[in-house]
């Protein structure tokens, strides 16, 4: 026959080991639940970008900036977010779509006075940065013929 103290040794022992087992079933799940919590939070890829107007060529102070956000809805502190949503995804996405032919009917001035656009952000999940320098802000408005995207 075992003395009592023996008795209580081998069931703290294997109460231990109860407790081990659980433990070691249950941590998958516990990782399991955070990589779930990780996950995106809605079906749409992001698309959201800083546009931004700024005097000058070479990292110039900018003087106007709004966030445009298209997915899933069009949002922002642009002005029109929609029309600039729309015309982005008409673009495809790519900035340099949106540089048309400037328009001939209208004259600009042939003085140098460099204006740089920019966007930064995300479109459809995909890291953009983008630059485009002007010879000054009538040129920059006659190559975008009214475009919504940098109309602010």
């Amino acid at each position: 026959m075992l003395h009592p103290p023996f008795e209580l040794k081998v069931s703290t022992v294997v109460r231990h080991r109860i407790a081990a087992v659980t433990a070691a079933a249950l941590l998958p799940l516990a990782g399991a639940t955070g990589i779930a919590e990780a996950q995106p939070a809605s079906l749409y890829a992001p698309s959201a970008v800083v546009l931004a107007v700024a005097p000058g060529q070479d990292n110039a102070a900018v003087s106007r900036a709004v966030a445009l956000s298209c997915a899933p809805t069009a949002q922002g502190t642009h002005p029109d977010p929609q029309a600039a949503c729309a015309a982005l995804a008409a673009a495809g996405g790519s900035l340099n779509g949106l540089l048309a032919s400037p328009d001939r009917n209208r004259a600009c001035p042939m003085h140098y006075d460099p204006v740089t656009i920019t966007a930064d952000g995300v479109w459809k999940g995909s890291r953009i940065s983008w630059k485009h320098t002007f010879s000054n802000a009538c040129t920059m408005a006659a190559t975008l013929n009214g475009n919504a995207v940098y109309s602010f």
